[in-house]
């Protein structure tokens, strides 16, 4: 899948976290597979909303890929999309996000000629604790790294010296061991 591309702060490495704990589903929640890291769509944005988080920013469409043309879309559910309701835009690799909430929107905007639509970006690994198994998890902290290790090999740092950022995954960098309880 392509990614939208962005230039944020430096990332740091994520180490794994020994009290991970899934974000489970319960009955109707919306969830996101992308292949092995599947996300709670609905806890997560229950967290966004509750906590105040993020604030939605325009995206322009060219700069999130193009789904629309994806068997999985719904006929209806494009033509009743929401427009103004953000999409969510979660960093996978360093600098490099992908649409995990909002592809009907996305489709209905492309049809509509509508040229940004809003969204949250999600820096990681703020998005990591709405993964549902800790399979998934343990698999991204690893991903993660190797685009970091990926990215340092091509563009060495300033003044020659490598080494890791001393991230601690996801209770080091601000996000919370386990999404909150949001019903």
């Amino acid at each position: 899948m392509a990614s939208l591309t962005c230039s944020d702060p430096a990332p740091v490495r994520l180490d794994l976290d020994p009290h991970f704990r899934p974000c489970e589903a319960v009955d109707g929640d919306e969830l996101y597979p992308n292949g092995i890291f599947e996300f709670n769509i609905s806890r997560l944005v229950g967290y966004l909303l509750a906590e105040g988080r993020l604030r939605a920013e325009l995206v322009p469409l060219g700069d999130i890929p193009d789904a629309s043309h994806s068997a999985g879309l719904n006929e209806r559910a494009v033509a009743a999309a929401d427009l103004n309701r953000p999409v969510i835009l979660a960093e996978i690799a360093p600098g490099r996000y992908n649409l995990i909430d909002g592809h009907h929107r996305v489709a209905k905007a492309r049809r509509d000629g509508v040229p940004s639509i809003p969204a949250y970006r999600i820096r990681c690994p703020e998005h990591v604790a709405f993964l549902t198994s800790t399979r998934a998890y343990e698999a991204y902290v690893e991903y993660w790294n190797s685009k970091l290790d990926d990215a340092s090999a091509d563009a060495p740092p300033p003044g020659g010296a490598r080494g890791n950022r001393g991230g601690r995954g996801t209770l080091g960098c601000g996000a919370p061991a386990a999404p909150p309880d949001v019903g």
